[in-house]
């Protein structure tokens, strides 16, 4: 038996092609969902199941593309939020055989009411389980979170803890084969590595090392998630069954015309470098580059918006466009890649964002000029492990709709961890007509290595 482990990257999304024996399973596939095919295909193999651990907030299901193009059938938990129109309900109990392959469904709900996880056993060496595929209840170094159903907040903590507990009466020899990796939002301290064991999270896990019930479900009512709008989106066409991406991904290019006749009715999103923005950007444009497209265009975008990308070349614009994809933003029109100078040299408009270091930002939180806001937009947790006095905390996802709430004249300094949500956060007040922003750069990490205190 093989397990192939495909990640998409962005997303952190890890989902599974599992095989042997000529034929394979693939486990929480993602959109665009040819790599499986491929992949099968070199390892001599056919698809003949496909298997979801749970529903998807964060992207769009690629288990029924896949199905109409493998005649696989696809299996989902049961208690879903209603008719998963495309798959076949599994419960606790069912087992499932192909190949070397046998899989045996475990109901481990949570993190969502339909939840399950899959027990992998390679039927060539015995019956004893090798793998479980865990969805998101249980990650490398973290759980899922508990905060979709928050009108059932106590209820649904306490069902991820029977989850686990049950997770773990497996054997510690057992690999956990998580459906997300660090830098998800589905949780906040998983490891950067996408695979452990039973034996090694029962020992090293912190939320595991909580035995007593009502204390974990405390814990989980203690944290705080942010939920993107695209989420409800997510939900909707993974219950229906949503529609395939687009054969290719790569964006039209776009000459200096076309772009300026774009730049009237599309949503521009640069998806250079965070330094290559604050250095010159087209005006009008959003800061998202490529790798934090997935965690924030779902904030600062609406369905069914019209995208030009600006980019550094065709590979990105086609990076960019495959991570839009995955969380269902499909208007791609085009990307105008080129180079800054040659743009300035084109006499294309432009702009810059000024940066600010640490003694910058220390000498005004002391002087406090007349008009000036240090604009914090770090996540709820980061913030509750101190602040800058002085700062507001708007979170970055939040900015578009808490626009109104901050007065336009004010001249704001944007912090955030590092700089780079800062500089989206930057991005959106300027196109919102805010004219004196700029960025602290090192931001809170910074901040606290060079010695300053904070509250």
């Amino acid at each position: 038996m093989f397990i192939e482990t495909i990640k998409s990257e962005g997303l952190s999304q890890l989902s599974y092609l599992v095989g042997g024996g000529g034929k394979a399973i693939v486990i929480d596939p993602r959109r665009d969902c040819e790599i499986y095919i491929e992949k099968a295909a070199q390892l001599g193999c056919r698809i003949t199941h496909i298997f979801e651990t749970h529903r998807n907030e964060d992207l769009i299901s690629g288990a029924p593309v896949l199905a109409s193009l493998t005649g696989a059938g696809v299996y989902h938990g049961p208690n879903a939020a209603g008719k998963v129109a495309y798959a076949n309900t599994v419960s606790e109990g069912d087992s499932y055989c192909t190949g070397e392959v046998r899989i045996d469904v475990l109901e481990t709900p949570g993190h969502t009411d339909d939840s399950v996880s899959y027990i992998l056993s390679d039927q060539a060496y015995g019956e004893e389980a090798v793998a479980v595929c865990t969805g998101d209840a249980l990650f490398v170094g973290d759980v899922g979170r508990t905060d979709f159903y928050p009108e059932r907040a106590e209820e649904v903590a306490g069902l991820l803890f029977d989850s686990l507990r049950k997770l773990l009466t497996l054997g510690d020899h057992i690999y956990v084969l998580p459906a997300h990796g660090a830098g998800s939002v589905c949780g906040d301290n998983m490891a950067n590595r996408d695979f452990s064991s039973i034996g090694y999270e029962r020992a090293h896990n912190k939320m595991l090392q909580i035995t007593d019930r009502n204390e974990f479900i405390a814990a989980k009512l203690d944290e705080h998630h942010d939920q993107p709008p695209y989420f409800r989106l997510m939900e909707k066409l993974n219950l229906e069954g949503g529609r395939p991406a687009a054969r290719t991904l790569a964006p039209m290019p776009l000459d200096m015309a076309q772009f300026q006749q774009l730049c009237k009715q599309s949503v521009l999103i640069d998806v250079r470098s965070v330094s290559a923005y604050l250095g010159a950007h087209v005006p009008g444009s959003l800061a998202l580059p490529v790798g934090m497209l997935a965690s924030f265009a779902g904030w600062l975008l609406n369905p069914g918006d019209d995208i030009t990308l600006i980019a550094e070349n065709d590979t990105q614009a086609e990076a960019a466009a495959r991570h839009l994809a995955r969380i269902g933003f499909d208007n791609v029109q085009g990307v105008f890649a080129l180079p800054m100078p040659e743009q300035v040299a084109n006499a294309l408009p432009f702009k810059s964002v000024p940066t600010l270091g640490v003694g910058d930002v220390a000498d005004r939180v002391n002087d406090q000029p007349d008009n000036w806001q240090l604009l914090d937009v770090r996540s709820q947790s980061e913030v509750a492990g101190g602040v800058i006095a002085g700062s507001m905390h708007i979170y970055v996802g939040h900015i578009p709709v808490k626009l109104d709430t901050l007065p336009s004249d004010k001249h704001y300094t944007v912090m955030c961890a590092s700089g780079a949500r800062a500089t989206v956060a930057a991005s959106v007040l300027l196109n919102s007509g805010f004219r004196n922003v700029d960025v602290f750069m090192g931001s809170m990490g910074a901040w606290k290595n060079a010695g300053h205190s904070v509250d």
